[in-house]
């Protein structure tokens, strides 16, 4: 068939904004080896631009991170029938991050969790953070390190494709002591697992406790109360009305929060209040990478197993969760569950808990495993 070199205005119009999108949204390089890409997502009110590092594995796993927050923004899974979807919360564009973003992927310190009254001694001095969290601190204060732009590195290891990302932390960044230089290393193995390293030191006495905020639904959309879930941890430490805990640890038995086999995350959910929000203290701690928690969704097949070397695990189910996400779509209470690996909430002023104490010299080191299968 001839074709015709005229175009309506309509069709030019048309042309050029499909261009435009294309630009913004798939125009990438290829780095490390042709099995990372890079793009750029954005640029935050500053001018300073975000880019985004895109990994795959013969798998069929791909998982995406962008520099702002260090963030993990995609990772998509097959299930037993070959059907890829995207198996975390997120956004399509940077503006949702920095406006309604409840920390979705991010990667989420200094010291991740609460810190009761907002305070904490060390070395003889008493440091006073932000009470972001009525009369408490959490995730790292006003400006945590998921609010910050992260230096990044795409490169090829004998695991599979990774992303470097490196962030340094002024002295009394956020009212924390010590110039903290963190490193997170997101890696696609050849396993099917996402893996993230963490390393951090540090020139002055200071305290560290890092995770990843990701919401994971292993389905790709609904909420995540038919998931079953299992956690290897026998014992969890008791809170308060805030969330702080008291400093006592009790058996899970005999309680809505045994995961000890695998059970339904809304078979008990009505039964502590709005949703889990709760510490589980493993029972491997010994700082050996171990079987910490397991999530089976019956209708995809996805299994996702989380190994780690942290000692606690928090179980959060997204309660009251009602936020436009990604395509579109409405995430609503229990859209995803949050595993975050990590020391527990309050160490610092919990004198029998893990210590979470990084000293000149010393480096902060610590490993989370994602290991999908179907």
């Amino acid at each position: 068939m001839k074709q015709t070199n005229r175009l309506t205005l309509a069709n030019v119009a048309t042309s050029i904004l499909i261009a435009v999108l294309a630009c913004r949204v798939w125009a990438a390089e290829s780095v490390a080896g042709g099995k990372i890409t890079k793009s750029t997502f954005g640029q935050t009110p500053s001018g300073a631009s975000v880019d985004v590092y895109t990994m795959s594995s013969p798998s069929g796993l791909s998982a995406s991170v962008m520099t702002y927050g260090a963030t993990l923004i995609s990772l998509k899974v097959p299930d037993k029938a070959g059907k890829v979807v995207d198996v975390t919360l997120g956004f399509d564009d940077l503006n949702s991050y920095l406006t309604r973003n409840p920390l979705a992927g991010s990667i989420v310190g200094r010291v991740t969790n609460r810190i009761g009254g907002a305070k904490f001694a060390l070395e003889g001095k008493e440091y006073a953070l932000a009470k972001n969290s009525g009369a408490n601190h959490i995730h790292g204060g006003n400006n945590g390190f998921s609010k910050v732009i992260w230096k990044a590195e795409a490169k090829e290891t004998p695991d599979g494709p990774a992303v470097v990302l490196t962030y340094t932390a002024a002295d009394m960044e956020e009212g924390y002591p010590g110039t903290l230089t963190a490193t997170v290393t997101y890696t696609l193995t050849t396993k099917s697992e996402l893996r993230i390293d963490y390393k951090a030191t540090t020139d002055k006495t200071t305290i560290v406790n890092l995770t990843n905020h990701a919401y994971f639904n292993l389905a790709g959309s609904g909420d995540i109360l038919g998931h079953e879930l299992t956690i290897f941890a026998d014992k969890y430490t008791v809170a308060d009305k805030a969330l702080i805990p008291t400093g006592e640890i009790s058996p899970v038995k005999d309680t809505p929060l045994d995961f000890t086999r695998p059970m339904a995350v809304g078979a008990r959910i009505a039964q502590v209040g709005s949703g889990y929000d709760h510490n589980y203290v493993l029972n491997s701690a010994d700082g050996s990478l171990a079987l910490a928690a397991r999530v089976r969704d019956p209708k995809s097949g996805r299994v996702m197993e989380v190994l780690t070397t942290q000692s606690g695990v928090m179980l959060y189910t997204a309660n009251g969760m009602n936020t436009k996400g990604r395509d579109g779509v409405q995430y609503t209470n229990h859209a995803g569950l949050c595993l975050e690996t990590q020391h527990f909430p309050d160490s610092i002023n919990k004198p029998s808990f893990p210590s979470v104490i990084l000293r000149p010299g010393q480096t902060y080191q610590e490993t989370t495993v994602f290991r999908f299968s179907n």
